[in-house]
């Protein structure tokens, strides 16, 4: 698609650039002559919570879970993270995008302006955010980095073992550690290559 319309998204899977949408051009008072207004400032949304809120139950419908719904004023892109137990194919994306995009016209989450509709997996380096997060990866081998050091180190590798109170249980080589979660930068599944 060449160009997007106030009101109108891609449906497109892959992230693309917009023209000027049809409501940032006017006339100015001359015939068959237009201006176009400079596009300033961050652009009015609703919160992302409540769109992920109104998204939910339409990731549910397509066996999926939405982690999360970011905004790029920059870009003027919208994006939906997705999950699901066996991961997430490109027809699992392609499904809850379709569904995603008929739903998101009823929201109308940028009070009509145009912008761009992206669905993705969340990626294995993504950064826990959340005690659904934990919950999902309980048994599994994660990393916490911290901002400063915690028991004489700021970097810890192990198996999940728990997470309630906002504090973390790693089994290590070393034992169990306890990691309050407000004291780590990152927290993420560990990658091994």
């Amino acid at each position: 698609m060449s160009g997007l319309r106030a009101g109108f998204r891609s449906h497109s899977l892959y992230e693309e650039k917009s023209r000027p949408s049809a409501n940032l051009i006017a006339a100015n008072g001359r015939r068959g002559k237009t201006l176009r207004r400079a596009t300033r400032g961050p652009m009015n949304i609703k919160p992302m919570k409540e769109v992920e809120a109104f998204l939910s139950p339409v990731a549910e419908s397509v066996g999926a879970e939405l982690l999360e719904a970011v905004w790029n004023n920059r870009e003027k892109s919208l994006t939906l993270y997705i999950d699901a137990p066996g991961g997430v194919d490109l027809n699992l994306c392609e499904a809850f995008h379709r569904a995603a995009d008929a739903a998101l016209d009823e929201l109308d989450p940028t009070y009509g302006a145009a912008y761009t509709l992206n669905c993705s997996s969340p990626g294995l380096d993504r950064p826990f955010k959340t005690a659904r997060d934990f919950e999902r990866h309980m048994g599994e081998a994660i990393e916490v980095h911290l901002y400063a050091p915690f028991e004489g180190a700021k970097y810890y590798e192990g198996t999940l073992t728990a997470y309630e109170g906002g504090v973390i249980t790693l089994a290590t080589k070393k034992g169990e550690k306890h990691i309050p979660f407000e004291k780590t930068s990152k927290v993420c599944l560990l990658i091994e290559v």
